[in-house]
């Protein structure tokens, strides 16, 4: 349920949001023009931060409902490399409190994790009532990587299959309101964004052997996700693909759409009145040593 806001509160945010949004500021001008060359319709810049300013103004009011309600969310984040998902994510969690909205990317199973249950160590990691959980990558890295680069047999990935479905249906049942989505680009946007990444030092960090094994098994990483949808997108937790070649505009349909699925109220609060400053005029501010200040530098 998206609503108007009047926006002028959040003005002065808007530093903060160009400040997120410096993006290709350090590559080589031949792939910057490529790239735009590859986007010639963008979204307006006033246009994106107008509507990503009011999204994320509903986002606070579902932060609140859940917060309230005792709700419990878990939205998994899945797609190829370089897809958008991290970025989704930065945008969703930017304004609202981590206390009730948390993100969950957990590194590759430890020797004594690859020996539990499959979804033992997603497990504790699931939302207690007022709480958001956003997975970015989640319990299908299975389906996807582990299928792919051969980290998991067929019969590993075949009982996943079979388990994940009432595995899923049991955390509905238990009143997990779950959401999926799959960022999907095209080969060659792919391709454009590793290449961003190589020329670029702010992130190369995101570039991992891994990764560059993806652009090889492009083919394989296909299939295993459409066996994937085949198999896991049940009623009671479907899939939604989000077009993500468009970064500015996926993030845009992707929050509007979640903040459509979950059927938030307005929450009311009483007023909140600043209290007064209690005075004590026996009380002197110690001065401390200067060695104990950050250099102001700035």
């Amino acid at each position: 349920m998206v609503t108007s806001l009047d926006l002028r509160a959040f003005d002065e945010a808007l530093d903060e949001d160009v400040e997120l949004e410096l993006e290709d500021t350090a590559l080589p001008l031949q792939i910057a023009a490529a790239y735009r060359e590859m986007h010639p319709n963008p979204l307006p810049k006033k246009i994106y931060f107008h509507e990503l300013l009011r999204l994320q103004a509903e986002l606070i009011k579902l932060q609140s409902w859940v917060a309230h309600h005792r709700e419990k969310v878990v939205v998994i984040f899945e797609g190829r490399d370089s897809a958008g998902k991290g970025g989704v994510i930065k945008r969703i969690t930017q304004r609202l409190n981590p206390r009730v909205v948390r993100t969950v990317a957990l590194p590759a199973p430890s020797d004594r994790e690859k020996t539990q249950w499959y979804f033992q160590r997603y497990v504790p990691h699931l939302p207690a009532g007022g709480e958001i959980v956003l997975f970015d990558r989640s319990w299908y890295n299975r389906a996807g990587v582990e299928r792919v680069m051969g980290f998991a047999t067929e019969d590993e990935v075949e009982q996943f299959f079979r388990d994940v479905p009432e595995f899923e249906r049991m955390l509905v049942r238990s009143g997990i309101r779950l959401v999926k989505y799959w960022f999907s680009i095209t080969d060659v946007e792919q391709q454009m964004r590793f290449l961003m990444r190589i020329h670029d030092p702010l992130k190369q960090w995101k570039l991992s052997p891994m990764d560059l094994q993806s652009r090889v098994r492009w083919e394989a990483y296909t299939k295993a996700k459409e066996d994937m949808f085949e198999r896991t997108s049940i009623p009671e937790a479907p899939w939604y693909i989000v077009p993500g070649n468009d970064k500015k505009r996926a993030r845009l349909n992707c929050i509007s759409h979640l903040l459509s699925l979950i059927p938030y109220t307005e929450v009311e609060y009483d007023p909140i009145t600043l209290p007064e400053r209690v005075f004590n005029p026996d009380y002197e501010r110690d001065v401390l040593p200067r060695d104990l200040f950050v250099p102001e530098r700035y």
